[in-house]
């Protein structure tokens, strides 16, 4: 007879201590079994669990898949400064001169700043992004003539 405790309610108006109850409830998966000889018992919850990041531990659900980056950059070479600028109006808006907001996917990100690194010249060239979750860039604040991204319309691949 199996005697575990039954889950905690789900709290929608406190979602993020309904998911710290949860993980901290949630017993681990028992050992593979092979089933039929050949797939092990458990391997869809193996393969497919969802992890919760530590942001997400805390409450906080920051290092969520698409994330808003602003790029910032000082390129001293006046054509590197074009590419590295054309390079960014690929991925993202332009909000200053040297600066760019952009969302994107985690493993887009990548293959992104590997592309800004292979244009700049490390030794006389800076350039920084910062990655912004995006609960707390529903809580960025612009104003006058500000340009910034507020939602994405379409994705271009």
């Amino acid at each position: 007879m199996n005697h575990e405790p039954d889950p905690p309610p789900f709290d929608p108006t406190n979602w993020q201590e309904s998911l710290k109850q949860w993980i901290k409830d949630t017993p681990p998966p028992p050992p593979a079994r092979l089933l039929s000889g050949r797939i092990p018992l458990g391997w869809w919850e193996e393969a497919f669990t969802y992890r919760p990041n530590s942001s997400e531990k805390r409450g906080h659900p920051c290092g969520a898949h698409q994330m808003l980056t602003i790029v910032a950059y000082d390129i001293t070479d006046r054509k590197r400064l074009t590419k590295v600028a054309k390079f960014c109006e690929d991925h993202g808006i332009r909000v200053q001169y040297s600066v760019f907001e952009c969302r994107l996917e985690a493993d887009r990100f990548d293959t992104f700043w590997t592309g800004l690194e292979e244009i700049i010249d490390p030794t006389t060239d800076r350039l920084i992004a910062y990655k912004i979750c995006l609960s707390c860039a529903a809580e960025i604040r612009s104003a006058g003539t500000q340009v910034h991204q507020e939602k994405v319309v379409a994705y271009v691949f």
